[in-house]
């Protein structure tokens, strides 16, 4: 008997929250993966799907100016897109680690949660 309780203090406390921490870690991994943070980031201020403007052979101020702006409002778009997947990428990181907090809590505390149950049931019961 005393055999099986250990088994059992050792699973709840020792492999249980390992498994979960693992679980946790991968899941933050891969919503980060998801929304291609670290990609975004390297590339925040690159052109909006690789439209760009050649500025063309000699100096001709039009064509210059034009290109210039077109290139610009491609990267500046560029940037407002990445850095709304960035934030939404960042917001679903936060509620996944706030998740992963009420789960890994939530195991710890549920013997105590079931003995509590226990007693307060017989409690009213009685």
């Amino acid at each position: 008997m005393g055999n099986i309780l250990f088994l059992y203090f050792q699973w709840h406390f020792i492999d249980g929250p390992r498994a979960i921490w693992k679980g946790w870690k991968d899941c933050l991994r891969f919503n980060l993966d998801y929304w291609s943070v670290p990609l975004l980031l390297k590339t925040l201020f690159s052109h909006w799907r690789r439209y760009r403007s050649s500025y063309g052979r000699g100096f001709d101020p039009g064509r210059w100016f034009n290109a210039f702006i077109f290139n610009a409002m491609s990267r500046m778009l560029g940037a407002l897109a990445r850095s709304i997947l960035i934030f939404v990428g960042l917001i679903t990181e936060f509620f996944v680690f706030c998740a992963g907090v009420a789960v890994f809590l939530i195991w710890i505390l549920l013997p105590f949660l079931v003995i509590f149950g226990i007693y307060y049931g017989f409690r009213i019961l009685f």
